[in-house]
Order: structure tokens, then sequence, then C-alpha cells
């Protein structure tokens, strides 16, 4: 477990580095940040001068240098629009993504585990035959188009759920502005939340369904039959437990996809977490703020990915990573 711990630190900070070589690289392909700042009013001397105290005008090899060696101490620069550090900003628009993006995984976990199972111990029931229908559109309609519709339907035509903003926050731990514990918070973040799920749940529904579908007529299930074992029991701990490996791996691709996915979801509804915040930045040329987003969400990437595998041993002992030059 050591070793492979450390080849996974190994392979983080390489994939790190890359990230950053990447997200640095395409600051000069975004646009010219000082005319961003100051518009057209400015001289072209004043344009110049400012640009020296940015250090745009050194070599790539210069301002990356730069850029790496503030990484490493934690500053991933200033922000041009906010005037303060970009990981501070995105920071504070942390706490919004992580909840929007819990509750979706939630809702996920809740609704596609008992559909699945359903579905592969009765494949032929009504009520499954439905949910992979209604599992195959899934698949094929954009996010977007799934929250464009709720808007107009349970926001517009029904008046349900709001359709923009966070709502009535409180703070959690003095750090933590939390949405979760105000009734109006949950009442913003049912919309959003609900889309992010229904983007992410055909996909488990029918992974789940198949691989279960496979280890129900495994050697050893059909001997847990042979015991005498309740229903139930060979079901949700026998067969559920040997069907979660696969899904779990396939749950940490989508983890980190999650975070893409919500770029969509907080523009449609003007939610304001990092996803947000990114598209603000792309349109303001903020490059400093635009390369943080892109190393914090890299690093979200590494930690899920990481943590997906440690997690093999625990659902599965039989895994052994160092035998199998992880």
């Amino acid at each position: 477990m050591l070793i492979f711990l450390l080849r996974r630190l190994l392979q983080a900070c390489f994939v790190m580095i890359i990230i950053s070589i990447i997200s640095f690289a395409i600051q000069d392909r975004l646009g010219d940040p000082v005319r961003q700042m100051v518009g057209m009013t400015a001289s072209p001397d004043e344009r110049a001068q400012l640009r020296d105290e940015l250090g745009l005008n050194e070599g790539f090899i210069s301002q990356y240098w730069r850029f790496a060696k503030g990484a490493l101490h934690g500053d991933l620069g200033t922000s041009y629009y906010y005037k303060e550090s970009a990981l501070t900003v995105i920071l504070s628009k942390l706490p919004a993504t992580l909840e929007l993006a819990f509750c979706a995984i939630l809702i996920v976990t809740l609704v596609a585990t008992p559909c699945g199972v359903l579905a592969a111990i009765k494949p032929k029931h009504l009520l499954s035959r439905f949910l992979m229908v209604l599992s195959s559109i899934g698949l094929s309609v954009p996010i977007f188009i799934i929250a464009i519709f709720m808007v107009y339907f349970f926001a517009i035509e029904w008046n349900i759920a709001p359709s923009f903003g966070r709502g009535q926050t409180t703070h959690v731990f003095g750090i933590w502005e939390s949405g979760l514990f105000t009734k109006d918070g949950l009442h913003h973040l049912l919309l959003p939340s609900l889309s992010l799920a229904l983007a992410l749940m055909p996909i488990f529904i029918r992974l789940i369904r198949a691989e279960m579908m496979e280890v129900l007529q495994s050697e050893y299930i059909r001997f847990a039959w042979s015991k005498g074992l309740s229903a139930r029991r060979i079901y949700f701990i026998h067969a559920l437990k040997n069907t979660m490996l696969p899904v779990i791996t396939v749950g940490g691709i989508q983890a980190g996809t999650l975070v893409a996915y919500t770029i969509l979801t907080e523009t449609i509804f003007q939610w304001p977490g990092m996803g947000f915040l990114f598209m603000d930045a792309v349109s303001r040329v903020d490059t400093p703020l635009i390369s943080a987003y892109l190393m914090v969400v890299g690093g979200m990437f590494v930690i899920t990915n990481t943590l997906v595998d440690l997690i093999y041993g625990f659902v599965n002992p039989t895994v052994r990573f160092a035998s199998h030059g992880l």
C-alpha cells in the first residue's frame, strides 16, 4: 500500500505539472487582459507601463517560472478584476459548487442504485423496461436542454422552485457559507442539483443493471441460493457489493466530469459557484483567475482518482495494488 501511495503521489505531481503548463500556456490565446482592464481610453504608453507592471512583456519561460514558484507557495496569481488572490476568489465560490455536486451525487445514489437493482432483478418487468427507455433518452439529451426545460416547467409554468441564485445562506463553523441548513437555500438548490443529477443518472442505472445481471449468473450466487439465504441478503449484500467495483470506477471519472457539468448548470441557473466564476473570468479575460481555476479543478481530478483507487481495497479485498504494478 505504501508503494502504491508513493507511485500515485509521483503521478499526481507529474499530472499537476502538465496541467500548470497547459493552463498557463493558454493565457496568451484568450486576448489582451490590459485592454479589458483599462478599455480604449488609456494611451499606448499607459498600456505599455501596465504590461510591464504585470510582467506580460517577459518571455514565456520567465513568466511560467514565476507562476510555478508562486504556485508551490499557494500563490496562483492576483485576479485582474477582483484585485485579490485568485485562489482566495475561487475558494470563496468552492462551497457553492461542492454543495451542488454533493446534492447531485446524493440524488443519483439514492435513485440510480435501487432502479438499477430492480432492472437487473426483474428485467422483463414493465417498470424495468420503462426505466431503460428513460435512461436511453437521458443519455441522448444534453444537460443544458434538461436545465432549460426544468427552468421553463418548474420555475415559469408551475412556479415550484426559483430558477436562479443561491438563496439564504448561513455560516457553518464560522468559515463555510452554506445553503443546506436554510429552507430558502434548499429551495434554490432543488432545480440545479436535480438537473445535474438527471444528466448523470442514466449511465449509472444502466451500468448497475448490466453489472448486477452478470454477477447474478456467477457460481457463488447460485451457491448462496442453494444454501437457502434470503433474496434480500443475496441481492443487496452478496451481489450488489461485487457490482459496485466497476460502478466506483465510473463514478470516480464522473465525479471529475461533474465539475465540467457544473459550468453549464451554474451558468443557466446563475448559481454563484466556481463554474459561473470561470465563465465570468473568460468574458473578462482574467487570465490569472482562469489559470487558478484550471489548477484547482485539475487537483480535484487527481485527488478523486486517487481516492477511487484506495476505495477499491475496501470494497474488494482481493484487489492488490502492488501485485498489479499500480
